[in-house]
């Protein structure tokens, strides 16, 4: 089993590599209904809620900026209309979902307002992480909040979900969401403390493994289980966030939250699992762009515009001399000369349209030439990968 460490151990280098959470710039928290919600009375567990704030309120003066991904609030909905445990039917999770989250969005609201922290609730559906469009704009919504020192509470929007709802999507969810936005880790809080090689519920053998640094089909063949009765989401659902999540950039911890205070646990040693990134987010974002995505289009840059991208800056719509090939706003565009050598690819934040009528000119004229605000870069430099050539004088500092 290379691929995993079964025991912490100084060799191992857990503390060095992954503690304290403090030590993180972006974190992501995903929360378990069963931590949350009590399952005889359907009743919020307000102390557990306490002790989460307090560790809250700890990382956030520490530096840390923070994002939950709270399940809940159909647990919570459910109880007060009456209902079973599971609501079978859509309609009546939906109807459960749209009482539970007023709910949820207060207990947070008031749990982080007493440590002198705010909280936004954003709802989402994992279509919102997936559609280009809709990526940026929960991503930029996130962003701003973050950077106004609030804590962004994500509910999936289970009232208008189309689909069946699964319980288990949070996990993934909160994995999306951490690669939207760039998280460096992700925790999952969960009623079980990590992996096992085997379910330890059924096998008393089952070992605890507490690294893992590739996720092998070995690796993938140790998840299973079903989840607690307020929650659908099994161990394989925690295992897919970590592909989804290491996979970006960010490192992963599955902890037991069912003591008080789950994220100080962490730092002082309780068992968990780790699994580790494959490099960090800012250059897992970049081979995405660069690599994974088709072009639909190219935008044609002139000399400064160059300079400027290999100087770490964003495509602005002055230095745009061209623009070639249908697209939407979030697709990705090839970034190229005039005699059509690619300097870079990106999500462009206008469509083919607007993009044409404010090319060449000033950041600062958009709103009259279009009639809205829009935003000032063509392409942000967070949303953008060098290639070819300037991506290779920028690795060697030329």
């Amino acid at each position: 089993m290379a691929a995993l460490m079964e025991t912490p151990s100084e060799e191992a280098g857990l503390g060095e590599r992954f503690l304290p959470l403090a030590k993180h710039k972006r974190i992501v928290i995903k929360i378990g209904s069963s931590l949350l919600v009590d399952s005889a009375s359907g009743a919020l567990k307000g102390a557990w809620l306490e002790s989460l704030a307090d560790d809250l309120k700890d990382l956030a003066d520490a530096g840390c900026e923070l994002v939950l991904v709270s399940s809940g609030a159909i647990a919570m909905g459910r109880t007060v209309l009456g209902m079973a445990a599971r609501p079978d039917k859509l309609e009546d999770a939906q109807a459960a979902a749209a009482v539970g989250q007023i709910a949820l969005g207060r207990a947070y609201a008031e749990a982080l307002g007493a440590r002198d922290l705010v909280a936004g609730q954003v709802l989402l559906t994992l279509g919102d992480t997936e559609a280009r469009r809709r990526y940026l704009n929960a991503r930029a919504t996130i962003g701003t909040l973050l950077a106004r020192g609030a804590i962004p509470v994500v509910n999936e929007n289970d009232t208008v979900a189309t689909n069946e709802i699964r319980y288990g999507d949070n996990d993934r969810l909160a994995a999306r969401v951490a690669s939207m936005i760039g998280a460096d880790a992700l925790v999952l809080l969960s009623d079980i403390d990590g992996l096992y090689t085997a379910p330890p519920a059924k096998d008393p053998t089952a070992e605890h493994l507490a690294v893992i640094e590739n996720i092998t089909p070995e690796i993938e063949a140790m998840a299973g289980g079903e989840g607690s009765n307020l929650s659908r989401g099994g161990m394989k659902t925690k295992v897919d966030a970590a592909k989804m999540a290491t996979g970006a950039g960010a490192a992963m911890v599955i902890a037991s939250g069912q003591d008080l205070h789950p994220l100080k646990a962490i730092d002082d040693g309780a068992r968990c699992t780790w699994f580790a990134p494959d490099g960090n987010p800012a250059t897992a974002r970049k081979r995405w762009i660069a690599g994974s995505l088709d072009a639909h289009g190219a935008l044609v840059i002139d000399d400064g515009a160059v300079r400027a991208l290999k100087a770490g800056k964003s495509l602005l719509p002055a230095g745009i001399r061209a623009v070639t090939g249908s697209f939407e706003r979030g697709d990705a565009v090839r970034i190229t000369t005039p005699d059509g050598n690619e300097v870079a690819r990106g999500l462009v934040a206008y469509d083919s349209v607007d993009a044409q009528k404010i090319a060449g000119r000033k950041s600062s004229e958009i709103e009259a030439i279009l009639g809205y605000a829009g935003r000032n870069a063509m392409v942000h430099r967070d949303d953008m990968a060098l290639t070819g050539a300037a991506k290779a004088q920028d690795e060697t500092g030329g």
